[in-house]
C-alpha cells in the first residue's frame, strides 16, 4: 500500500494568502493533534506575518500556481517536520521558524539539515537550488549567512524570496512534491536491516544505488558463476568507511538475489544459500536485540563469527548448510594467536580466513566466501594481519580457490595463480554522510602527521554539503547542542563515543572506562532505543559512552567525540604516550597505528555532524587550536 503524504497545510500562494490565519491553523491542530501550547503560539505568531510577506512577493511579481506554501511537512518514512516550504517556481525554500531573537548554532544546522535531506533524497529536488532558512519571530530584517543557512526575521522573508536563485528548470509541481514516494532517505544500518527482514528487499535510494549497484551485480554474477561451474571463490569487497559495504553484504544474504540458488532440505523447504557472519560484536548484538521478538533472538538475520568458528571447530565432520559465507568487517580476521586465546586453546594453529576456508570446502559442490573489507581499522590485539591473513589462507589451502577483488587488494595476491580483478568491487564514495562525499580524506589527514591539503578547504566543502564539524570545551553546551539540533526527531540516534585507550576522560564527565573487562555493556538498548527508555540506556541520554569497539561498524546521526588523552597535539605531531598499557604489548606490531585508526573510527560514525568535546585543561589546548584551525566551528 502507497504511503499517504502527511502535511499539516499544502495551498497555492493565492489561496494561503486569502486564508483566515484561524483556518490554517485549525488544519495543523487536526494534523498534529498533539501540539503543545508553545507550538500553537507559534503559529498564531507566525501564519499572519508569513501572509503578509507572501502578499507583498505577490503585489511585486504576481505568480500564479508556480509558488506553493506547505507547512508542518512531514518528511516520509521520517518523523520529522520542516516548518514551511515555499516552493517558488524552480526552487525550494525550507524554513525553520524559532521563536527566538537570536541565532544558535544548533538551530541554523538543523535547517541546513532538512535541505540537504531534500537535495539528497526528494526526487522533485535534484539538480534544482534548495535554500535553508532560519525564522527568528522575535528579531526583525536580515541578519547574513551562517553555514550556509540565510537567517532573518519574518518581516524579510519577502526580500530574500526576491533574491533566490529559482534556477532553469521547470516549476515544481506540488502534488509530485507531496507524493509520498519522491522522497527515499538513506537507511540507518537498523532501518536496512529491518526492511531486509521484513519484506526482503531495500528501498531504492538513487544515490546509495548507483555507488553500490556494480558491486551487488558483480557479486551475484560470481556466485552464480561458481554455482554453474561447481567451483569455490573468495570474493574480497573494498571499502571507505561509510561507503555502504555492510549494506551489499546484508542484501546478497538476505535481498532474494540467490533465490534461484536456495538450498533444499530434507524435509522440502528450501533455505536462503548465503549466511551473514559479523565479528563485530557490538553490531551483531544490535541486530539481534532489533530482532529479539522475531524468533531465535534474530540468530537466523545475523550470526558472529565466533560462534560460527566455535561451533565448526568443534565438530570437523560438520558441514556448513550455506554455500555463500559473507564476512563483515574481514580485515579484522584474527590471527591464530588470537584465535586460541579466544577459542581455550582450540583452532589447531589457524587463523579466523584459514578456518573460514576449510568451513567451505566441507561444502559439497561450490561455494563463495565473501570478504567485506574495511580500510584502516584495525583496532583490536590479533587483527594487524589484516589481507595478508586471506592470502596465507588461500595459499595453504587445498581448495583450488579462485580469488576475485580490486586493484586495491591486488599486490597482496601478486604472484598468486588465479587472481581476477574488479574495479565494481571497491566502493570509494561515502554514502553514510549524505551529500559530504570527503569525510574519509578529511579524518584521514586530521589523523595524519603529514597534512596532505589545508584541511581547512576540505572543511569548508563538507559545510557546505550538510556535514557540520562542531567543536566545544564544555561538555554541557554539546549535549544542549545536540538536542537542540534533533528537538522533534524522535528517530535521530546522538550519543557519546570516546577512546577505550584513554585514562584522563572519565573526570571530565565521559564514562568511557565503564565498559570493563568484567561489565556487560548493552549495546543494542543503547542503538535501538529512544526517549521512552525509563532506564536511560539510550544514546540520547547522553548518559553512557560507548569506545571504538562498540561504535565501529555502526553509525549514528552525530556524535558527540570526548577527545582522549591518548591522541593529542604536542609539538605539531600527535603524541600516544599518555595512552593506556597493552596487557600484551608483545602482540602488537604498532600500538600508535591501532590509536589512529581509533580515532578515525571514532570520527567517522556520524551521518550528520561531528560535535567533538576537548577537556578544559592545559594537557589539550595544543589540540583544541589544532581542530579549531582545522575547520571545526567553535560552538559558542
Amino acid at each position: 500500500m502507497t504511503e499517504v503524504a502527511r502535511y499539516g497545510w499544502a495551498s497555492p500562494w493565492q489561496e494561503f494568502r486569502a486564508t483566515s490565519p484561524v483556518v490554517i491553523r485549525g488544519s495543523l491542530e487536526q494534523f498534529i493533534r498533539d501540539a503543545s501550547p508553545e507550538q500553537i503560539r507559534a503559529w498564531d505568531d507566525s501564519i499572519s506575518p508569513l501572509q503578509r510577506e507572501v502578499s507583498e512577493v505577490m503585489a511585486r511579481y504576481a505568480p500564479s500556481a508556480d509558488y506553493s506554501a506547505i507547512l508542518e511537512y512531514e518528511l516520509p518514512m521520517e518523523r520529522r517536520r520542516p516548518d514551511v516550504i515555499f516552493l517558488a517556481s524552480g526552487a525550494v525554500l525550507v524554513l525553520e521558524v524559532k521563536g527566538k531573537g537570536a541565532a544558535i548554532l544548533a538551530d541554523v544546522d538543523q535547517a541546513a539539515g532538512y535541505a540537504r535531506d531534500l537535495l539528497a533524497y526528494h526526487a522533485e529536488c535534484h539538480n534544482r537550488a534548495v535554500h535553508p532558512v532560519l525564522v527568528l519571530t522575535r528579531a526583525s530584517g536580515r541578519m547574513g549567512e551562517i553555514a550556509g543557512v540565510q537567517v532573518v526575521g519574518l518581516d524579510a522573508i519577502d526580500g530574500l524570496v526576491d533574491e533566490i536563485d529559482r534556477g532553469q528548470l521547470p516549476p515544481i509541481d506540488p502534488e509530485r512534491f507531496l507524493a509520498a514516494e519522491a522522497y527515499s532517505p538513506l537507511p540507518t544500518i537498523v532501518e536496512a536491516a529491518r526492511e531486509l527482514f521484513d519484506s526482503g528487499t531495500l528501498r531504492r535510494v538513487h544515490r546509495a544505488a548507483m555507488n553500490t549497484k556494480p558491486a551487488l551485480d558483480e557479486v551475484n554474477r560470481i556466485i552464480h558463476e561458481a554455482a554453474a561451474t561447481g567451483t569455490r571463490r573468495l570474493i574480497l569487497l573494498t571499502g571507505v568507511p561509510g561507503a555502504g559495504k555492510t549494506l551489499v553484504g546484508l542484501q546478497v544474504a538476505h535481498a532474494r538475489y540467490l533465490d534461484d540458488l536456495a538450498v533444499a532440505r530434507q524435509d522440502g523447504r528450501k533455505l536462503p544459500p548465503g549466511v551473514y557472519l559479523s565479528g563485530n560484536g557490538p553490531l551483531v548484538e544490535v541486530l539481534q536485540y532489533e530482532f529479539r521478538g522475531s524468533g531465535g533472538g534474530g540468530k537466523a538475520f545475523v550470526r558472529g563469527v565466533k560462534d560460527y568458528v566455535e561451533r565448526y571447530t568443534r565438530n570437523p565432520s560438520l558441514i556448513p548448510g550455506e554455500h555463500v559465507l559473507i564476512y563483515d568487517e574481514a580485515q579484522r580476521a584474527w590471527d591464530a594467536a588470537q584465535v586460541a586465546e579466544k577459542h581455550g586453546g582450540r583452532g589447531d594453529g589457524r587463523s579466523e580466513p584459514e578456518h573460514f576456508l576449510e568451513f567451505a570446502e566441507r561444502v559439497p559442490g561450490w561455494c563463495v566466501v565473501i570478504g567485506l573489507i574495511g580500510q584502516g581499522q584495525e583496532i583490536h590485539i590479533g587483527e594487524e594481519g589484516g589481507l595478508r591473513q586471506w592470502r596465507a589462507a588461500v595459499d595453504g589451502s587445498g581448495g583450488g580457490w579462485t580469488v576475485h577483488g580490486p586493484s586495491q587488494v591486488a599486490v597482496t595476491f601478486d604472484g598468486y595463480g588465479s587472481f581476477h580483478r574488479s574495479s565494481a568491487l571497491h566502493l570509494d564514495v561515502a554514502i553514510r554522510f549524505h551529500l559530504a562525499t570527503e569525510i574519509d580524506r578529511f579524518v584521514g589527514t586530521l589523523v595524519g602527521d603529514e597534512a596532505a591539503e589545508d584541511l581547512g578547504d576540505l572543511a569548508r566543502r563538507l559545510e557546505g554539503q550538510g556535514h557540520h564539524l562542531r567543536v566545544t570545551r564544555d561538555l554541557d553546551q554539546a549535549k544542549a547542542y545536540l538536542r537542540g539540533r534533533y528537538d522533534g526527531d524522535p528517530d535521530a540516534r546522538f550519543g557519546i563515543v570516546a577512546s577505550a585507550r584513554d585514562k584522563e576522560l572519565f573526570r571530565f564527565g565521559i564514562p568511557n572506562q565503564s565498559q570493563g573487562r568484567f561489565q556487560r555493556f548493552e549495546y543494542g538498548p543503547w542503538y535501538v532505543e529512544g526517549d521512552a527508555d525509563y532506564l536511560g540506556r539510550s544514546c540520547r541520554a547522553l548518559r553512557t559512552c560507548v569506545t571504538e569497539f562498540g561504535a565501529q561498524g555502526l553509525e549514528l546521526d552525530a556524535a558527540l567525540v570526548a577527545w582522549g588523552a591518548d591522541f593529542i597535539r604536542k609539538g605539531g605531531r600527535w603524541d600516544t604516550s599518555r595512552a593506556k598499557r597493552y596487557q600484551q604489548p608483545q602482540r602488537i606490531r604498532d600500538a600508535r597505528q591501532l590509536r589512529v585508526n581509533a580515532y578515525r573510527v571514532l570520527l567517522t560514525r556520524a551521518r550528520d555532524a561531528n560535535v567533538v568535546f576537548v577537556p578544559p585543561a592545559p594537557l589539550w589546548d595544543e589540540t583544541y587550536e589544532f581542530l579549531v584551525a582545522s575547520g571545526f566551528r567553535e560552538l559558542d
